[in-house]
């Protein structure tokens, strides 16, 4: 896309600690304005789920990861397949993109607040992350699998204690995504009491029914692992939500992380990636120079 990608060492007013299982430091003040922070892309967004061509149409629309769809499966996960992934691998290395996530898709149809084979599907996550290389799952709780009640988001917590120290030995992140609030989110991680186990902040699910601005500040960098981005069927900066807010919200509470994009595509793929690309890297640059 041509763009250069910007660099905020010159504005350090202290060095950004971040441990394997991705907290920050709880000073926001000691950040680096901006820096550590990235942009990539979903990639069933990128209309290419579960296959290693997203990381060219990444490249392409100059993104600098992408998020993997781990596929569904009767008994095993397609990506615990070392062959696929090795392709997932190549197209990582060839295209010179990281792979920083994935996501756990099959939670969809097998919930991890109740059905059998949720722990295991977690289970086969990790170590398929890991042999990725990747340092984030995203587990979804959405429609018939959401957590709403206190007594869903307590039976994901008592799964959650038994599979948290599996996820801390292979040295990766288990990413909760849902359509609860910040302060119910931080019940289940205290419960759990493990630093494997975050939020997985997304903006587009959680406005308007929460100040997303005020929640991502609240959770802050020890309690989010990840960010996805989007608004509705718009063009980043062109919706409702108020991204320069947004981004000003997560350096407060010292989120240094992956700017994911789960963004519409008016105008095509690439073009549209492209476009929120260049945007958040644009108030990246200028969240740097303040």
């Amino acid at each position: 896309m041509g763009m250069e990608r910007r660099t905020f060492l010159g504005f350090a007013l202290g060095a950004a600690a971040r441990s394997v299982f991705g907290r920050n430091r709880d000073d926001a003040g000691e950040l680096m304005a901006g820096a550590g922070l990235k942009v990539g892309g979903c990639d069933w967004s990128l209309r290419k789920e579960g296959n290693p061509e997203s990381f060219r149409v990444a490249k392409e629309a100059g993104l600098d990861g992408v998020e993997v769809s781990l596929g569904k499966g009767t008994d095993r996960l397609p990506l615990l397949d070392p062959e696929r992934q090795k392709t997932f691998l190549e197209a990582s290395r060839e295209t010179g993109l990281a792979l920083p996530s994935t996501c756990l898709e099959i939670l969809h149809r097998d919930g991890l607040k109740a059905h059998p084979k949720g722990p295991l599907w977690v289970e086969q996550a990790i170590e398929a992350t890991a042999a990725l290389g990747a340092k984030v799952i995203l587990l979804p709780f959405f429609g018939k699998q959401a957590i709403h009640e206190r007594a869903e988001q307590a039976a994901v917590a008592e799964r959650l204690k038994v599979l948290a120290p599996k996820a801390e030995k292979a040295g990766v992140i288990l990413g909760l995504e849902n359509t609860i609030s910040a302060e119910d989110n931080a019940w289940i991680l205290d419960q759990v009491g493990s630093p494997a186990v975050q939020v997985y902040y997304d903006s587009g699910n959680s406005f308007p029914r929460f100040d997303i601005y005020k929640e991502v500040a609240w959770l802050g960098g020890r309690r989010i692992c990840q960010i996805h981005l989007k608004d509705g069927g718009a063009l980043l900066g062109q919706g409702r939500i108020d991204h320069p807010r947004l981004l000003e919200a997560l350096l407060k509470g010292g989120y240094t992380g992956w700017l994911m994009l789960e963004t519409a595509s008016p105008g095509g793929v690439k073009e549209a990636f492209s476009a929120n690309a260049a945007y958040i890297r644009k108030l990246i640059g200028e969240a740097g120079q303040k």
